[in-house]
């Protein structure tokens, strides 16, 4: 018998509704220990998924709360095991009474991700939908959260499985006519496996190749704000957050290091980093400050050039310009357009000039659909994008070892150097799915998640 384990499930704020929820065997039980139904019948004999009115007591036995409880038996629950769950008035006092009455009635704390553990563990998700559903928690985009939800809805591991279900057959055939030679086994077919092999690293490598779309999607996109000091780089970020995240003064060089600021632009999540300005110094902080500042860049998505349109070009606009033409993405904005502009596009060596004026706004609307143009989606966000780091490294293992595999097969090689491979493709499959995954990755994983998840 599993043991009943209790959470806080909507956080510790004040809100309309919290819920306490229980799971495990004989969680009913426990929860009828702390909890009495109006119509005076055992907590254990409610309907099945049905809410049901009644009062909740803390472990001194007084009334904190009126509410909802609701009694859902196995196997058709998350976890796969019974749950009850208490819909509450959303005061946190009364949720962590509630919750200490379930303790002295018999629960234990449930740990980080333990629910949607137990899910996985007991069959109800796979490891591709047990992972989605904490970036589904963690989504800041309707495309994050539609991708995220594809792939609770399982939609990667059906990708998968097919892949995994041919290199299954192929290692028990490989298997068949190694342990028994003299029977009448049919010969390996180098054509079918050859193209069989083929078509699933086709398969594997055209998802890896939505990662960088799901890098993005899920972080957003990294934008270095560069240029030489004074230019309005501190304005521009103050400008696209809508408050004023970065000191501005008429100083040059204020600022002396990166700082970072999330928004959102037109459909374009953006990771915004304010440097310290672009030239030749011979103060040692400010120094080490540009650094950072060329460093951003050459890890940026998206470089963003500002000039100060007012005035001429200097060696010091140009030293930034090399810098930004390094960068994956660059637009260049020619700022203070408000006082008059002396530069002109065709000065700039980008593809994307816009005129800006950090101090008005003019020119915010054209950069938010440039942006949006530039990183438009490639891939639906259905639950086809792949975003998560350590299912990249994984697939792109069981991608390579196809590719050897394939090979030692078309060279003619004798089939347990082609099982070898094959196996540590279906092992590295295994890692996304669940079907191979070792316990300390297991745990891993869910350390991610929230208690109460």
């Amino acid at each position: 018998m599993s043991s009943v384990i209790a959470a806080v499930s909507t956080g510790n704020q004040i809100s309309a509704i919290g819920i306490l929820r229980l799971t495990g065997d004989g969680c009913a039980d426990i929860a009828g220990k702390v909890f009495a139904l109006n119509s005076g019948a055992a907590l254990r004999d409610a309907p099945n998924r049905k809410l049901m009115l009644g009062t909740l007591r803390d472990k001194e036995g007084r009334t904190i709360d009126q509410c909802m409880a609701v009694y859902t038996r196995a196997p058709h629950t998350y976890t796969g095991e019974d749950t009850v769950e208490f819909h509450c008035h959303g005061s946190p006092a009364v949720l962590a009474a509630g919750l200490d009455a379930l303790f002295a009635a018999g629960a234990v704390p449930a740990k980080r991700g333990e629910f949607t553990k137990r899910a996985f563990l007991n069959g109800q998700l796979d490891l591709t939908q047990a992972e989605a559903v904490i970036d589904l928690i963690e989504a800041e985009t309707a495309d994050a959260a539609a991708n995220a939800a594809g792939q609770v809805g399982g939609l990667l591991q059906k990708k998968l499985t097919p892949i995994y279900n041919d290199l299954t057959d192929l290692c028990s055939h490989f298997h068949a006519v190694l342990d028994y030679p003299d029977e009448d086994i049919a010969d390996f077919g180098l054509e079918q496996y050859t193209s069989m092999l083929r078509n699933n690293a086709k398969s594997l490598y055209a998802l890896l190749q939505t990662y960088g779309q799901g890098r993005i999607l899920r972080q957003g996109v990294t934008t270095a704000i560069v240029g030489k000091p004074n230019v309005g780089k501190s304005s521009l970020l103050n400008a696209l957050a809508g408050y004023d995240r970065v000191i501005v003064t008429e100083i040059a060089g204020t600022t002396r290091d990166t700082v970072e600021e999330t928004v959102m632009l037109g459909n374009t999540r953006l990771r915004l980093i304010d440097t310290a300005g672009i030239r030749d110094t011979e103060d040692r902080i400010e120094a080490m400050g540009v650094e950072r500042s060329k460093q951003a860049v050459e890890d940026a998505d998206l470089a963003l050039f500002v000039c100060d349109g007012s005035q001429p070009l200097t060696d010091d606009d140009r030293q930034v310009i090399d810098v930004c033409l390094e960068s994956k993405n660059a637009i260049a904005l020619i700022n203070k357009s408000d006082l008059g502009n002396v530069i002109v596009p065709s000065d700039l060596p980008f593809m994307q000039v816009l005129f800006v004026s950090t101090k008005t706004g003019q020119g915010l609307d054209q950069l938010s659909d440039v942006v949006d143009m530039m990183f438009a989606k490639e891939t639906p966000c259905n639950g086809s994008i792949l975003t998560n780091p350590r299912q990249f490294n994984a697939i792109g293992r069981a991608y390579q070892a196809m590719l050897r595999a394939l090979q030692a097969l078309m060279l003619g090689q004798t089939p347990d150097a082609v099982l070898i491979d094959v196996e540590e493709a279906m092992e590295a499959m295994g890692e996304v799915t669940g079907a191979t995954v070792r316990e300390d990755i297991t745990a891993r994983i869910f350390e991610r998640f929230c208690v109460g998840k």
